[in-house]
């Protein structure tokens, strides 16, 4: 069974709003809804010119010069101030001649209000005042004092439209800077979103590429070992050193499936930021990262001498312990002493890793994992530098503010 829904169509008073607050130049089917508004406002003149002050009914002249005022009407939107003109240029010798004056009212008050609301107030104020000057010089000079008085009273009426044009024209003005202020500030919030979630993907690829790159590389090394030692002298196999590099494979493999099991558990959590758990260990997993690289056989000493870290940045700082401590394993040589030094001086997190190896191979292709520590140093608004030591060796130092910097994660 198919289900159909028609479409709710607005309510009356809804599309008079709409169309109160929409700007008659960019309206859809403009000179369309003008022509139609120009055919009705031309029958409106004439029931009146029939049916008021048959004394002035308007003779073969008259008739032209009522229906071609009503012409210009049709691109009212496109040019206002040349329509207003247009129809005050034709209805002026409409008057002049005595015609009926309750005519052409209706496509005047139509002109002067297009005028009106898409026009300064100054420029309405200064057309309209040029009309009513015209037209009471022409009544003045071709009809006398009482046709005047007439013009006077009809002027009433004129300023009631120039008053509620312009306050339409405010009220638009005032519509428009609210839509405007509010598709703003939706823009600012998928551009915050877009940014919170590249910012997320970037966390998220360096926590991976720590993770695996860490725990690849002790796989790796502790793999060398176990084979060294079962090629090394087959006849005197050392069984229990065998075991000990394959348990420590297996409970490197262990603590990477967990800390990889609790990143991907962040990814699928669905709550609002601030209640999820971020998956990176603070300060307190450095031992573990020490004893991983001993097992290694790496010969590393460590120096820790801080208080309380906000989270962030103990997660910084052990993520660019263990990216050092991987890249020492990895291209310091075989078993390089390493010395790991954190300490608090002057509000800022001083953090030290360096070996007394060979160093990266020269001509190398370079990975992702200085870039990685440094990204980390900056997302808590610290710097990082990381090169060759004058004694030989590699040094990776970063200081890190314990006060976050604004803006920073």
């Amino acid at each position: 069974m198919h289900l159909t829904t028609t479409p709710v169509r607005p309510r009356l008073g809804e599309r008079i709003m709409a169309v109160i607050n929409r700007d008659p130049r960019t309206a859809p089917h403009g000179t369309r809804n003008d022509a139609l508004l120009a055919a009705a406002a031309v029958a409106l003149a004439v029931c009146l010119a029939l049916s008021t002050d048959d004394a002035r009914r308007p003779d073969a002249l008259g008739w032209t010069l009522l229906i071609a005022a009503h012409v210009p009407l049709v691109w009212r939107r496109r040019r206002p101030l040349l329509v207003f003109a247009a129809v005050v240029a034709l209805v002026l010798p409409y008057h002049a001649l005595d015609n009926n004056h309750s005519a052409p009212v209706p496509a005047s008050f139509i002109a002067l209000y297009t005028v009106t609301v898409t026009q300064r107030p100054l420029r309405t104020l200064v057309v309209s005042g040029a009309g009513l000057g015209l037209s009471l010089a022409a009544m003045l000079t071709f009809g006398g004092d009482r046709q005047a008085v007439e013009l006077l009273r009809i002027y009433g009426w004129v300023f009631a439209v120039i008053f509620v044009g312009i306050d339409v024209r405010y009220y638009r003005q005032y519509i428009a800077a609210i839509v405007e202020r509010a598709e703003r500030a939706e823009r600012t919030r998928e551009e915050e979103a877009r940014r919170r979630v590249a910012e997320e993907r970037l966390r998220i690829a360096r926590d991976l590429h720590d993770l695996l790159a860490h725990s690849i590389t002790l796989i790796g090394v502790q793999t060398s070992v176990a084979a060294h030692v079962l090629a090394a002298d087959p006849e005197r196999l050392d069984r229990e050193t065998v075991a000990k590099a394959l348990d420590d494979i297996a409970e490197t493999c262990r603590t990477a499936r967990g800390e990889l099991r609790t990143t991907l558990e962040v990814l699928r959590e669905q709550g609002s930021v601030g209640e999820t758990r971020g998956p990176l260990p603070g300060l307190d997993g450095l031992p573990d990262l020490v004893e991983a690289a001993r097992l290694a056989g790496a010969r590393v000493e460590q120096s820790v001498r801080v208080r309380q870290l906000p989270p962030a940045v103990g997660a910084a700082a052990y993520r660019i312990v263990q990216e050092a401590l991987t890249n020492a394993v990895r291209h310091a040589g075989p078993e390089p002493a390493v010395r790991v030094e954190l300490y608090e001086e002057g509000g800022v997190l001083r953090l030290s890793v360096a070996d007394e190896g060979i160093g990266p191979t020269p001509g190398g292709s370079p990975g992702f994992g200085l870039v990685g520590m440094r990204e980390r140093a900056r997302s808590v608004g610290g710097t990082l530098d990381a090169g060759p030591r004058g004694q030989g060796g590699f040094e990776v130092t970063a200081a890190l503010p314990l006060t976050l910097l604004e803006g920073a994660r």
